[in-house]
């Protein structure tokens, strides 16, 4: 891809912020970190399925939105799938077993896809559309009606995708992430922050990325408000 393409609208693009490094090297967690690393080949591979479920529906949706209505609600779409030593690091965090049967019974966040939509009612458009096709959703963690001290806005979904393996159906745990370009702008540009200065929040930065995350929510307020306009007016 040269400097100048855009990929598709609706297309998939590697996770855009690294994963937390605070896990540590392996040695830290003990042996059995070794062995669960080894042992994590089916794990993972299910929930790269559960995610490539998803993602297809999502594509599928996004090209008949684009083709059926002229609006495509969906911006782009980002996955990935937990490291092996991420996933030992948070059971052990969380004093439990290091294996890959834990990692399953506890852990939501193994798989993840994040999609970023051009205006706050397609968040909730995409919410509704899982809610319709046989993906039952779990848990909602709504930080665009309540957002985060820190002005952090973003729609959370658990959902359990059913992967229709060779030999059976299994439910796999997906975590989704739904906000919007303005969101995600200001996710990214707090982490590129967060993570130069080490994690620690400099004196001052606490209230200007709030005033920061408020701005952004006025810009999506308006530019839904000029979209809304902009589908009533004549042609």
């Amino acid at each position: 891809m040269t400097p100048k393409e855009r990929a598709p609208r609706g297309s998939a693009r590697g996770w855009p912020y690294p994963q937390s490094t605070t896990a540590g090297p392996l040695d830290d967690l003990g042996p059995e970190a070794f062995d669960f690393v080894r042992r994590t080949g089916d794990l993972l591979m299910v929930h790269k399925f559960g995610i490539d479920e998803i993602m297809t529906k999502l594509r599928i949706w996004s090209e008949e939105f684009d083709y059926s209505h002229e609006h495509d609600p969906i911006e782009h779409i980002t996955s990935r799938v937990k490291r092996p030593e991420a996933i030992a690091a948070k059971l052990s965090r969380r004093g439990l077993p290091v294996d890959p049967v834990s990692a399953r019974r506890h852990l939501t966040d193994i798989a993840g896809v994040r999609v970023v939509c051009p205006f706050v009612s397609d968040v909730y458009l995409i919410r509704d559309l899982i809610r319709q096709h046989e993906m039952e959703i779990v848990q909602t963690k709504d930080y665009i009606a309540a957002p985060k001290p820190n002005g952090y806005r973003s729609l959370h979904l658990i959902i359990k995708v059913p992967v229709h393996l060779s030999d059976h159906t299994e439910l796999v745990a997906v975590e989704l992430q739904i906000r919007t370009i303005a969101m995600d702008f200001w996710a990214a540009v707090e982490h590129e922050l967060l993570y130069k200065s080490g994690g620690a929040v400099p004196d001052g930065f606490a209230a200007e990325l709030k005033a920061a995350a408020e701005a952004a929510a006025g810009l999506d307020a308006r530019m839904s408000s000029l979209h809304e306009h902009s589908e009533v007016a004549p042609g």
